[in-house]
């Protein structure tokens, strides 16, 4: 497995922005399919965002689409989720989550991911 950890949550008014970021290290990372997730109070969790090995593939859910970007860096071993136009329904914990080194499309199925970070919340006031 890759270990993962995020940062970059925080409380910010609704309209505003963040960026997430998640570090990785451990295994081969750069030939990894990586996803963002999150799970609000109550909710089951749910995909947000995912981007392949090489970052010329990426998928957004619905609700995010237009306002959130993902990216990677490999030589820096991390991803990124860029959040603008932020909503109060974008409140959650936000988790980090790689597929395994044969695995380098994207997905947004969270059964497809064998490793995930602690998580960083995000909290969007109105």
């Amino acid at each position: 497995q890759v270990q993962l950890v995020e940062s970059g949550g925080g409380l910010v008014q609704a309209g505003g922005s963040l960026r997430l970021s998640c570090a990785a290290s451990g295994r081969t990372f750069s030939t990894s399919g990586m996803g963002w997730f999150r799970q609000a109070p109550g909710k089951e969790r749910e995909f947000v965002a995912t981007i392949s090995w090489s970052g010329g593939s990426t998928d957004y859910a619905d609700s995010v689409k237009g306002r959130f970007t993902i990216s990677r860096d490999n030589a820096k071993r991390a991803v990124y989720l860029q959040m603008n136009s932020l909503k109060p329904e974008d409140t959650a914990v936000y988790y980090c989550a790689a597929r395994g080194p044969l695995y380098r499309s994207t997905s947004y199925h969270s059964s497809d991911y064998d490793s995930w970070g602690s998580g960083t919340q995000v909290t969007v006031s109105s």
